[in-house]
């Protein structure tokens, strides 16, 4: 059940509702009332909105274009509750798909998204028209879509630093290379030399917490006479969310008389974003004679904070659970400090209902006997049981320079570099290392990643007349050479140390305490490394009109790559006038997606649900021995078939209508297998291969090219202006259906739960609808949004644990006032009526109250004000 709004969002809520209520029940009475010129101005400003993406001759228009392409405005953006980049991006485009990753691992810090149900790793991201980098995260646990991917972290970029946003919904491979198998989203930023604005917003949830403050702003100015220099800044802070009940197994234990046990003792929310800055410059100088030189740059850094799982202090593995005595009673596991066999020797502690009230506990938590000083228990330390929280600092920079221009026989060129760089630095508190006992510290710095990446680029292109053709061959070729290096970066000591609870030198035996920060070890120094690949691509393509009504473009790219070798994709793409209003569009095209360095040489060990069971799971290179022994082989590309057909309307009253088809085919898709069980046979090899710490290890997991699927859905887009109440009505509806099937996988390494998410996580239908009226100086916006039915594999235990959701649609409203053109003030919400998602029937498991895959989001409404200033 929804819990009870603040009176600051009852407020909101209740002034927003009642403002939207003429709005929505009486627009569509004033459909008719189209002025004539208003609507010619409209389609004016509609041509007005070109793109780079999807061709490299002239920009187009988006319904000049032969394959589905947005184009969302700076506006769009702002007018909505959320300030981060990936929520921004899926809430006006709906085949975009993102939801919150509460307890995730590195997920928690670089959110995946989801463009056309498939991966994050499978959407290139470019900025002004250059590759932008990946993130240093690999999705290691990924909600089943985006198990394993290594996508790139848009949320780096300041929003009020966007001029506009293409999102190309094709496959372009063929064009722009490798990760373009689902889309291109390219990220145009402003470029005026004068004016600016800023903007400070606050908001907080209906429940109370998740308190957000955001202050932007971005200014324009000359750079000389002949150019213009770009900033914007952006800063950020928020609270946590809480959306947790207590779980069974804490009750239990406060019920039979533990007092420590928090309540709840385990957080399902949005974790706490200590901060967020993000600081960015567009700079374009005039050299003359169709010449310009241009730079662009920027840096962002932000701390997040989130929870992990709760330790029971009965049973956790490695920290309390000492096995069983001969007669079944479940014992607690006690460390013997000055080693087995020697000197005091230590009880056993039957555990019971709470082990606080036995006897040989309290004997061995009595520091001042010569039992208490030898023998130890973490329950001295965390008699409640712990739940680390875990988090980093995400730092990312990145810039491009180059120059474009004319030769003298007219044809342009663009010569660029460019380089990025992301770094995560992972860290962990509220845990120990078990095996260090007593000695333990509870904060640990468990190392870091990092993945740079350096791109060169030299492109051509012109119009050349042939003659026998109706219209000039636009024909553009390049070449590209990209080095990509990731990095893994040792941890602090004690987040890795073999402590002597762990393994006794003297004796060569181990008491069976766990290794490394209980939650996420440490990287070892054995596991860190730097691993670099290069790759250079020649591309060609042309585009011409055969004849006054049909558009054709072919497109060729090769590359070779020095870790997997060649690849060669191709793509034809066509459009065809039918009437003065209506057009048809189509491409099929192949594509690729190269597996990144990082997949195929990270080392990782998380802590993750097996059925009901909290287990530490080893990630290794697929080519490490016991991977291969499970199966493990050298990761390949994997290649796309996509297919497209749509239609295109556009009307002389102003509506805009696009109905495009899509068919992606992967195969040798990647992902992260699942768990696999390490037998002790398993775990000896691993030990005498130096793993020292394989005997805290449950299962192996490891990145495999292990299943296909196709990939299908239809697009639709409709937008509408006209006048209402002497103001300006605009209408936009966006509906995405997707469907994806699993053709072919292997059930040794891929569970059916796993297939299911890939499945069925995403809601096969997501729609908005959006409302925008203005006039004068007030602006009203009403958003609805739907989701519909989706399934969870809860905590992705491939335990049957499966959650069949229902679908849910929300309300977003803002209201807008200009007090002077300089001025404007607006408040809002986004699920405006606190709506929830179905709740979790396993809560009792871990705690949280709904799915925390739910694509609306759990934290239900969000409500805010901001206030901008222009000049």
């Amino acid at each position: 059940m929804p819990g009870s709004k603040t009176r600051l969002a009852q407020s909101i809520s209740l002034v927003l509702f009642a403002a939207s209520i003429p709005l929505l029940t009486t627009s569509s009475a004033y459909a008719q009332e189209a002025n004539d010129n208003q609507q010619e101005e409209q389609v004016e400003k509609a041509e007005e909105r070109i793109a780079v993406v999807g061709t490299r001759s002239a920009p187009r228009s988006v319904g000049d274009s032969a394959v589905p392409l947005d184009i969302i405005s700076a506006e769009e953006f702002m007018e909505q509750g959320s300030t981060d980049m990936m929520t921004m991006m899926s809430t006006v485009v709906p085949s975009f798909n993102v939801n919150d990753q509460p307890i995730n691992d590195a997920s928690t810090l670089v959110r995946p998204a989801n463009l056309r149900g498939l991966a994050s790793d499978h959407t290139l991201v470019l900025w002004n028209g250059k590759r932008r980098h990946r993130s240093a995260v690999i999705t290691f646990l990924g909600g089943g879509l985006s198990d394993g991917a290594q996508g790139p972290d848009i949320s780096t970029l300041p929003a009020i630093a966007l001029k506009q946003v293409e999102v190309l919904r094709d496959g372009a491979a063929a064009q722009y290379g490798s990760d373009a198998i689902a889309g291109v989203i390219n990220f145009v930023l402003k470029d005026a030399s004068d004016g600016g604005s800023a903007e400070a917003r606050y908001g907080e949830t209906a429940e109370g917490d998740g308190a957000m403050y955001q202050v932007a702003a971005n200014a324009g100015l000359e750079l000389s006479e002949r150019g213009y220099a770009n900033f914007s800044m952006e800063y950020k802070s928020a609270d946590p969310t809480s959306r947790s009940v207590q779980r069974d197994d804490a009750a239990a234990l406060i019920a039979a008389g533990n007092t420590f046990v928090e309540e709840p003792a385990q957080i399902w929310g949005t974790p706490e974003i200590k901060y967020d800055m993000k600081v960015l410059g567009n700079f374009g100088l005039d050299l003359g004679d169709n010449k310009e030189a241009y730079l662009y740059a920027n840096y962002a850094e932000r701390e997040i904070e989130g929870g992990f799982y709760y330790r029971n202090p009965h049973t956790r593995g490695g920290v309390y659970d000492g096995g069983t005595d001969g007669d079944g009673n479940a014992l607690l596991l006690v460390g013997d400090l000055d080693g087995v066999g020697v000197g005091v020797e230590c009880p056993q502690v039957q555990i019971g209902d709470n082990v606080l009230e036995n006897p040989n506990y309290q004997a061995i938590a009595d520091n001042s006997t010569a039992v208490g000083a030898n023998c130890f228990a973490f329950n001295e330390m965390f008699p409640g049981g712990f739940t680390p929280r875990f988090g980093g600092i995400v730092s990312d920079a990145a810039f491009v320079a180059g120059t474009n221009g004319y030769t003298d026989d007219d044809w342009f060129y663009d010569v660029s570099i460019g380089v990025g760089y992301s770094r995560i630095e992972y860290l962990i508190s509220g845990t120990v290392n078990p095996s260090l006992g007593p000695d333990t510290p509870t904060s640990f710095e468990p190392g870091a990643a990092s993945q740079l990446e350096k791109n060169f680029n030299f492109d051509l292109s012109k119009a050349i007349d042939v003659d026998g053709f109706y219209d000039a061959i636009n024909v553009a070729t390049g070449i590209e050479y990209r080095r990509e290096t990731f990095k893994q970066e040792v941890g602090d000591p004690a987040s890795y140390a073999v402590g002597s609870l762990a393994f006794d030198p003297a004796t060569g035996t181990s008491q069976g305490f766990g290794i490394g920060s209980n939650g996420f070890p440490g990287i070892k120094p054995e596991a860190a490394g730097e691993w670099s690949r290069g790759n250079w691509a020649i591309y060609a393509d042309a585009e011409t009109y055969l004849t006054a009504d049909f558009m054709m473009g072919v497109a060729v790219r090769y590359e070779d790559f020095t870790d997997f070798g060649e690849t060669l994709n191709g793509k034809i793409s066509a459009r065809l006038q039918l009437t003065d209003d209506w057009a048809l569009r189509g491409a099929v095209s192949t594509g690729f997606k190269a597996p990144t360095v990082g997949q195929s040489n990270v080392v990782n060990v998380t802590t993750a649900f097996v059925g009901s069971e909290l287990q530490d799971q080893a990630l290794l290179p697929p080519t490490n021995p016991i991977a291969a022994l499970k199966g493990g082989k050298p990761l390949e590309p994997e290649e796309s078939t996509a297919y497209s057909l749509g239609l295109v309307g556009e009307f002389a009253n102003g509506f805009y209508l696009t109905v495009d088809y899509f068919n992606v085919e992967v195969s040798d898709r990647l992902t992260r297998t699942s768990a696999i069980p390490l037998t002790q046979a398993d775990i000896d090899a691993l030990l005498e291969q130096g793993i020292r710490d394989a005997s805290s290890y449950s299962s192996v997991v490891y990145f495999a090219n292990d299943f296909q699927t196709t990939t299908q859905g239809i697009d639709v887009v409709a937008n509408y202006t006209h006048d209402l109440w002497d103001g300006e009505m605009k209408y936009g509806l966006a509906y995405n259906w997707t469907d994806t099937t699993v053709d072919e996988f292997n059930p040794a390494y891929i569970n059916l739960a796993k297939v299911m998410m890939l499945e069925d996580n995403l809601p096969e239908h997501r729609a908005t609808l959006t409302f925008d009226w203005q006039r004068d100086k007030l602006n009203t916006l009403v958003r609805l949004n739907y989701f519909g039915e989706y399934y969870e594999d809860h905590v992705d235990a491939g335990g049957g644990l499966d959650i069949f959701a229902g679908a849910e649609t929300t309300v977003d409203l803002e209201l807008g006032y200009s007090f002077t053109e300089q001025w404007k003030v607006a408040g809002g919400a986004r699920n405006l009526f606190d709506e929830r998602p179905d709740e979790n029937p396993y809560a009792g498991l871990v705690g949280s109250e709904y799915p925390p895959t739910s694509p609306m989001g759990v934290n239900g409404g969000f409500y805010y004000v901001r206030a901008q200033y222009r000049f």
